[in-house]
């Protein structure tokens, strides 16, 4: 690209604009975000406001002082390609990182801990300890996916599930499942693979508490009033449909949904949707921790996110224009054999093409907050009608006293898992097994688990042994706030 061209272009991910070398910490972490992630430029000599070229003073100086500073504060050694030209007879230095094989790159003044940085868009984002190993993990070619459990055993598969996905006709011993990668072998011994256990563990998302996907669909075109939600903890394959038919069951123009036969009854781009999904549970970064895959219906578009941001050397644009890399491979080729994906590296291209076929806005690709962001726009308004329905869902939304919602992370409603385990607590203190037992489940869940460390950070409840979180003679118990908020809804 030109310098021209350069100049007409906007800040984002590979490209960034300095006045000067005044705030030297700043352009510091470009460089090393640039280095971390895709790679980019920076033009020195350039307000990144109003885009006036001022040109840099002493430009052979400011050279020298330039690769002083990046030579004394980055490490691994970093050495970016420094270039003068000239523009309107002023003279600019462009600054040039190429995707490093020695990464992540940090400050040193900050320790390869806390001094490792990756580009987000137009910004800079700190890595955590999780990201910074998914960067070694990239130069080294190792997927996280196919890392070993050590401390489990092909037991720890649900084979029962594995059959049923797989169908009658496919063997899978042994051999078949070491081929797949769903197992190999450690220390002279046979233990699944991370991608084995977010596939087809028995206990999944006790080992990965964020793999899950919750879905929500809310009134108006913001997120913030909730009007139905639902958690789907199924094997990775199976989550496609139960999501797909979470979408039509709020899509649907006609009748009973159990009677549709014509494709034209639904007013949302099924196939562009399914895409979008399987995209983000084959690229979910399921190393990362804090939220699971999230699916939300608005009124103008679907909203899908995904832990992770784009794999060091991918750009939006690339991904837009078919270009992949695939960031977990046991998945993907799992996905692949059962026919989920029918070509690598055209999932993309293809939800792009149809959208233009159907005349649907283009769909958006954002990294925010380390995540993935597709949006899928709708060809119309798909307003919630709800009359009737709509006072009853506003009332069971009144009545909750919890802090509820999508965003938040707590269920909504009257018969929400939250408010159960708050009401069981009001009548005694429980341990996380006697609330299992209470709720009528067989044993304590992912869901239960997470509903109670919510409760418990929000202030609803509260332990009996707080100075002992992991006693074996924990138990639990309603606080005066949770107490208020129950009231409120009776």
């Amino acid at each position: 690209m030109s310098i021209a061209e350069l100049l007409k272009a906007d800040e984002g991910k590979t490209l960034e604009f300095k006045q000067d070398l005044s705030s030297p910490k700043n352009l510091l972490k470009t460089l090393v975000a640039f280095a971390n992630t895709s790679g980019g430029k920076i033009v020195i000599g350039v307000t990144d406001t109003s885009r006036e070229v001022v040109g840099v003073d002493n430009p052979l100086d400011e050279e020298e002082r330039l690769c002083n500073l990046i030579a004394d504060s980055i490490s691994p050694r970093l050495v970016p390609n420094i270039e003068m030209t000239t523009v309107e007879g002023k003279t600019l230095l462009v600054i040039e990182v190429f995707l490093s094989n020695s990464r992540p790159h940090y400050l040193r003044s900050a320790g390869p801990e806390t001094g490792v940085y990756v580009r987000l868009g137009s910004s800079n984002r700190q890595a955590d300890r999780e990201l910074i190993a998914e960067l070694r993990r990239s130069v080294e070619g190792v997927s996280f996916d196919a890392l070993p459990m050590p401390e489990l055993t092909p037991a720890d598969l649900d084979h029962e599930a594995l059959q049923a996905a797989f169908g009658p006709s496919r063997k899978l011993d042994d051999q078949a499942l070491l081929t797949l990668k769903l197992l190999t072998r450690h220390q002279n011994r046979l233990v699944p693979t991370k991608g084995g256990i977010l596939l087809f563990g028995r206990q999944r998302t006790q080992h990965f508490s964020d793999a899950w996907i919750q879905c929500g669909r809310f009134y108006g075109t913001e997120k913030i009033d909730i009007y139905d939600h639902i958690e789907i903890d199924l094997p990775l394959s199976r989550a496609v449909d139960e999501v797909l038919l979470f979408l039509k069951k709020h899509a649907y123009r006609g009748a009973d949904l159990s009677e549709v036969r014509r494709k034209d009854v639904w007013s949302i781009p099924l196939g562009i949707l399914r895409e979008v999904i399987i995209n983000a549970l084959v690229h979910s970064d399921y190393s990362q921790r804090g939220a699971p895959i999230r699916v939300v219906f608005l009124d103008d578009r679907i909203e899908v996110e995904s832990m992770g941001i784009l794999l060091p050397g991918m750009t939006i644009e690339e991904m837009k224009q078919g270009t992949s890399r695939i960031r977990n491979p046991v998945i993907a080729r799992v996905f692949k054999e059962l026919q989920l994906i029918e070509q690598w590296g055209t999932g993309v291209r293809r939800i792009f093409a149809e959208a233009r076929e159907m005349g649907l806005p283009e769909p958006k690709i954002e990294e925010i907050a380390l995540r993935l962001r597709f949006t899928v726009y709708l060809a119309e308004s798909h307003r919630i009608h709800a009359k009737a329905d709509e006072q009853v869902e506003a009332q069971a939304r009144d009545k909750s006293g919890l802090e509820s919602g999508l965003e938040s992370g707590l269920e909504s409603g009257l018969e929400s898992l939250a408010e159960r385990v708050m009401i069981c607590l009001n009548d005694a203190t429980m341990s996380k097994s006697q609330l299992a037992k209470s709720l009528g489940h067989s044993s304590i869940s992912s869901k239960l688990n997470l509903r109670v460390n919510e409760l418990l950070d929000q202030g609803f409840i509260e332990r009996t042994i707080p100075n002992k979180p992991n006693s074996r003679l924990q138990k639990y118990r309603l606080t005066e706030k949770g107490s208020r908020a129950l009231e409120m809804g009776t």
